[in-house]
C-alpha cells in the first residue's frame, strides 16, 4: 500500500461496552468515513446481536477477545468505570490505539499504568469523549485564544439534569467504584474549563453532597477552581431531577436534540421499576435507541466565559458573543456526522495517521481526573486542595 493509501484507509475500530456511551460511538463511528467497524465486545447478548447484525462484524463477550482481533487497529473503551485501566492496558499491551471514556481511572495511579502501557507499546492514547470536544466549545476555545475580547477573566458552568434517577447499576451508585456525579459527570465540565482557561488548574476548593439515602453517591456539587495565571472557574452541577438547565438553553437536550422539560419525570418512572440493571440495559444499550443525528448541536449545561471586552456562550447552532456592540452569534456548520464524538475520532485519526499529537492524551486526562479527586477530598476535609499533575493545553506541565 503506498504511504498516500495508508493515510487514506479507514481505521478498524473496535467498541469494548455496548451501552449508552458504546452506542453513541457506534453510530458516530459508522458514519465517519475515516474508521471501519470491525466488531465489539458486551457481556449482555442482545446488544451484541444488534451490533453484528447492524455492521456485519464480529461481536466478542468479552473484551480480551476484542483486542486479540487483529482486524481492529484502535479501540473504543466504554465498559464500566472499574474496568478502565485492566482494559486500557490490555489494549495497548496488544499495540491497539485507544480512546478511553471518561473519567479515565478511579485513581492517579491508575493512569499512570494506563499512561505507561500506551508508552511502551507506541500507541495513541485519547481521553474522551467529553463535552470540551463539542464543536462549539472548541470554537470559544480559539475565540479566547485568538485574543478578540481581551484576556479571560472568568469561566461559570452550570448544569441540572436527572443524572441520579435514571436506571442505574449498583456501581454507578457507589463513590468508590466511581459512581455518581464527580466521576460521570463533573468531568465534562472540567475538562471544558480546563479546555477554555489553558489547562492548568492550581487549586480547588468544593463541596458535593449526598441528599438521597437510597441513591447514597454524590448528586450535587459547587467547586471553585483557581488556574495558573489568575482565571476562576465556578462549576455547579446538580443530578436530582428537579429543575432541568435544558429550559435555559433552548429546550435543546445535551446530544442537540429538541426535548419536552418535565421536571421530576425521571423520578417518577424509576418509582415503577424493579430491575434497574435490566431496565438501564433495555433503555439505553446499543440497539434500543434511534441512531438519528440530532439536528443541533450538543451542550452540557450552560457555559458562560467573560473576557474584558465580551461573554460569550455556546448556543443551539454556534457560540454567541455579547459585549459592547450588543449580541452577535458566530455559527457552526452541522456538517457531517455526530458532533463531539467525530471530534474525538477525528483527533485520533489525526493522531494515528499523521502523528498529530492529541490535546486529550493520557496525561491530560490523568490532569481532568486530579480535579474530580480533589473535589471529593476538598468536600471531605473541608480546605482548599493544592493540585500537582496539572498540564497545559500545549502538553507542558504545571
Amino acid at each position: 500500500m503506498t504511504q498516500n493509501g495508508a493515510e487514506n484507509a479507514p481505521i478498524g475500530l473496535g467498541i469494548a461496552g455496548l451501552g449508552m456511551a458504546g452506542a453513541v460511538m457506534v453510530h458516530a463511528a459508522a458514519a465517519h468515513p475515516g474508521y471501519s467497524l470491525r466488531a465489539a465486545a458486551d457481556p449482555h447478548a442482545a446488544p451484541r446481536e444488534a451490533f453484528a447484525r447492524d455492521h456485519n462484524a464480529r461481536a466478542y463477550s468479552d473484551v480480551s477477545m476484542l483486542v486479540a482481533d487483529p482486524a481492529v487497529e484502535a479501540v473504543y473503551i466504554a465498559t464500566p468505570h472499574q474496568f478502565h485501566r485492566e482494559h486500557a492496558v490490555l489494549a495497548a499491551q496488544h499495540g491497539k490505539h485507544v480512546i478511553l471514556e471518561k473519567p479515565m481511572a478511579l485513581t492517579l495511579g491508575d493512569c499512570d499504568a494506563i499512561v505507561e502501557a500506551a508508552e511502551r507499546r507506541k500507541v495513541t492514547l485519547i481521553v474522551g469523549h467529553t463535552h470540551a470536544f463539542d464543536p462549539n466549545v472548541r470554537l470559544m476555545r480559539r475565540i479566547i485564544a485568538g485574543g478578540e475580547l481581551g484576556p479571560l477573566g472568568m469561566i461559570h458552568s452550570f448544569n441540572y439534569t436527572n443524572f441520579l434517577y435514571r436506571p442505574r447499576r449498583p456501581e454507578e451508585l457507589d463513590t468508590a467504584k466511581g459512581g455518581g456525579i464527580l466521576f460521570n459527570q463533573v468531568p465534562h465540565q472540567i475538562d471544558t474549563v480546563r479546555l477554555l482557561a489553558g489547562g492548568l488548574v492550581r487549586s480547588v476548593r468544593a463541596s458535593a453532597s449526598v441528599l438521597d439515602s437510597a441513591r447514597p453517591t454524590e448528586g450535587s456539587c459547587a467547586a471553585l477552581l483557581q488556574f495558573e495565571g489568575g482565571v476562576a472557574a465556578s462549576l455547579v452541577y446538580s443530578g436530582y431531577d428537579h429543575f432541568d438547565a435544558d429550559e435555559w438553553h433552548f429546550g435543546i437536550g445535551e446530544r442537540g436534540a429538541p426535548k419536552a422539560i418535565d421536571h421530576g419525570a425521571a423520578r417518577r418512572a424509576l418509582a415503577h421499576v424493579d430491575d434497574e440493571t435490566r431496565s438501564r440495559t433495555e433503555t439505553f444499550a446499543y440497539g434500543s435507541g434511534s441512531a438519528a443525528m440530532p439536528p443541533h448541536q450538543p451542550h452540557f449545561g450552560i457555559t458562560i466565559a467573560t473576557c474584558a471586552r465580551g461573554d460569550l456562550r455556546a448556543s443551539a447552532d454556534g457560540v454567541t458573543i455579547y459585549g459592547q456592540g450588543g449580541m452577535r452569534e458566530v455559527p457552526i456548520e452541522r456538517g457531517e456526522g455526530m458532533p463531539g464524538r467525530r471530534e474525538a475520532l477525528d483527533d485520533m485519526r489525526a493522531a494515528i495517521r499523521f502523528g498529530r499529537r492529541p490535546v486529550h492524551d493520557g496525561r491530560w486526562g490523568k490532569a481532568t481526573l486530579e480535579v474530580a479527586l480533589a473535589i471529593l477530598q476538598s468536600t471531605r476535609e473541608g480546605r482548599e486542595v493544592m493540585l500537582e499533575h496539572q498540564v497545559a493545553v500545549d502538553g507542558s506541565p504545571g
